[in-house]
């Protein structure tokens, strides 16, 4: 890279937070490798629509990419390891000046876990990263007295970040609910360690509750679905907040209500209803067929993505504060300040909201400035030196770490940092590789991984990756006690007649994430059939 070129991605101090927090929840001496990437801060469109005659919220959004792999022995050689991608997620934060919302976009797995023979009944160690992973993102970008949201719609698919990833006989896909389930176990400890409460470590949230609903599902249904929790407090609620978690009053029109999220079925829902805006040209922002939230809600349930067999879950993890802060004037963009611009590298009002009429009368009534004539050039034309730059400037950190927007701690960033143009090619070159088999699974790896390396920058470039081993001891649930085994005695045992059409046997039943194991049937000396004497 030339000097005077800007770089596309940054290398930051790893985080040793995330790190340690995932050594905790992982098996004792399972060992992984991370890959966490991430954007800084970056102005983008506003979630919500506003209501009729208000500016939208000045929005900015961070992504994140963690990655995880493991080594296991090569197909050829035992002697040799090879690396292989076991696990992705990623996570859009968007931050306003009144809350900040944590956006699940895509999770998927390859299957390879199970080459490092893990013993059987272990909790799956994919759960564990997800939740402590959205934990240590919750914590670090926590700001005083503002709204915290956790959302996610858990729709089931073969394959979602690894292509053909679904041929591996070892990956196991979760039905629709299935995985709507998991996503509730997933998310149910976050809630449980977030409302927890020590005299040296008092929380701040007022409250922390878990919404889920599911087009096409009466309450009664949707309660099979969440967790059953000892505690008398039950933390989840059938339904969703998005009346709750509003800035706005209750008679603004639904569609101020709804987030836009990227590949969301809400959203695609939420572009068809807004032509009926576009093509009516009405001002009050009211939908013709849609007349409420929870109207949306009910047609949601004919949707394509929610009906036709399928099982659509939205899920949200609000964490409420004592108090909810109340942005000044200023930061809600009806000022005039200058922001920092992302394109053009240099402090501008590019993004400045337009002036309101009581500025513009200012300036109107104020006389016009005499435009001055440019002067003539004569003289010899003498070149400009040009200045060789000795170093280069780091232009995707330097920004300012708090705003009354977002906060970007350094240790909430990925251990690389790239623009959002690096960010997409290296997220859409994983959608293009191929992880069939253990062979390309570990040379599509390789190649995702020396491709985000490449394209980084700095001491730590080389280091690309975070090892972490497991501390945690796992109690291992056997099979039989995990199944209900039922103990026969020798008189209890059927022979078979001799002669005899040879009885069926049954496949064994294929055992969900966590089911609880059955009763264990005890059978009495009277139900016991003699063999029939020839």
């Amino acid at each position: 890279m030339a000097a005077h070129e800007k770089p596309d991605a940054e290398t930051s101090i790893a985080s040793p937070t995330l790190i340690q927090h995932l050594a905790t929840v992982l098996p004792k001496s399972v060992s992984f490798k991370i890959y966490h990437l991430s954007t800084p801060p970056t102005r983008t469109s506003a979630l919500y629509f506003p209501p009729p005659g208000t500016r939208p919220d000045r929005t900015y959004c961070e992504s994140h990419f963690l990655t995880a792999s493991i080594c296991t022995p090569a197909k050829d050689n035992a002697s040799e390891t090879v690396e292989v991608l076991v696990f992705a997620v990623e996570i859009l934060i968007y931050s306003t000046a009144y809350d900040s919302t944590f956006f699940v976009s895509k999770a998927d797995s390859t299957g390879y876990l199970r080459l490092l023979g893990l013993a059987k009944g272990t909790p799956s160690p994919i759960r564990d990263i997800t939740a402590t992973f959205l934990r240590h993102l919750v914590e670090q970008h926590q700001r005083q007295n503002i709204r915290s949201v956790i959302s996610l719609f858990a729709r089931a698919q073969d394959q979602y970040l690894f292509p053909g990833s679904v041929e591996y006989s070892g990956k196991h896909v979760l039905d629709d609910r299935g995985l709507v389930r998991w996503w509730c176990r997933v998310l149910d400890p976050l809630i449980e360690q977030s409302t927890t409460t020590t005299a040296a470590d008092p929380s701040q949230w007022e409250s922390v509750k878990g919404y889920l609903t599911i087009p096409g599902l009466d309450s009664h249904e949707t309660l099979s679905y969440i967790p059953k929790n000892a505690g008398s407090n039950q933390p989840w609620q059938i339904g969703h907040p998005l009346k709750e978690i509003s800035r706005h009053s209750d008679d603004v029109p639904p569609r101020c209500l709804i987030p836009h999220y990227p590949d969301d079925p809400k959203a695609r829902f939420l572009d068809e209803l807004d032509d009926e805006v576009t093509k009516s040209r009405n001002t009050n922002g009211q939908w013709k067929s849609v007349r409420s939230i929870d109207q949306f809600w009910d047609m949601m349930a004919f949707r394509q993505e929610c009906s036709a067999g399928r099982l659509v879950g939205f899920i949200w993890i609000v964490f409420t504060p004592k108090t909810l802060h109340q942005p000044t004037e200023s930061a809600l963009g009806y000022s005039q300040s200058t922001l920092f611009s992302n394109d053009s590298q240099t402090w501008d009002s590019s993004f400045n909201d337009a002036p309101s009429a009581s500025q513009q009368s200012t300036k109107s009534s104020k006389p016009p400035t005499p435009v001055k004539k440019k002067k003539k050039l004569t003289g010899p034309i003498i070149p400009r030196q040009p200045r060789i730059k000795t170093e280069n400037k780091n232009y995707l950190l330097d920004r300012p770490e708090t705003s009354p927007y977002y906060v970007w701690h350094p240790e909430s960033r990925g251990q690389i940092i790239v623009d959002e143009s690096s960010y997409k090619r290296v997220t859409e070159l994983l959608l293009r590789l191929d992880f069939a088999n253990l062979d390309l699974a570990t040379s599509s790896s390789n190649r995702w991984i020396n491709e985000v390396r490449s394209g980084a920058r700095g001491s730590m470039s080389e280091a690309w990756g975070q090892a972490v081993t497991g501390t945690k001891v796992v109690e291992v649930r056997t099979q039989a006690a995990a199944a209900g085994v039922n103990t026969l005695t020798m008189g209890l045992v059927r022979k078979k007649r001799k002669g005899g059409p040879e009885e069926s046997k049954e496949p064994p039943a294929s055992f969900a994430l966590d089911t609880a194991p059955p009763e264990v049937n005890v059978l009495s000396s009277g139900m016991i059939r003699k063999k029939v004497k020839s």
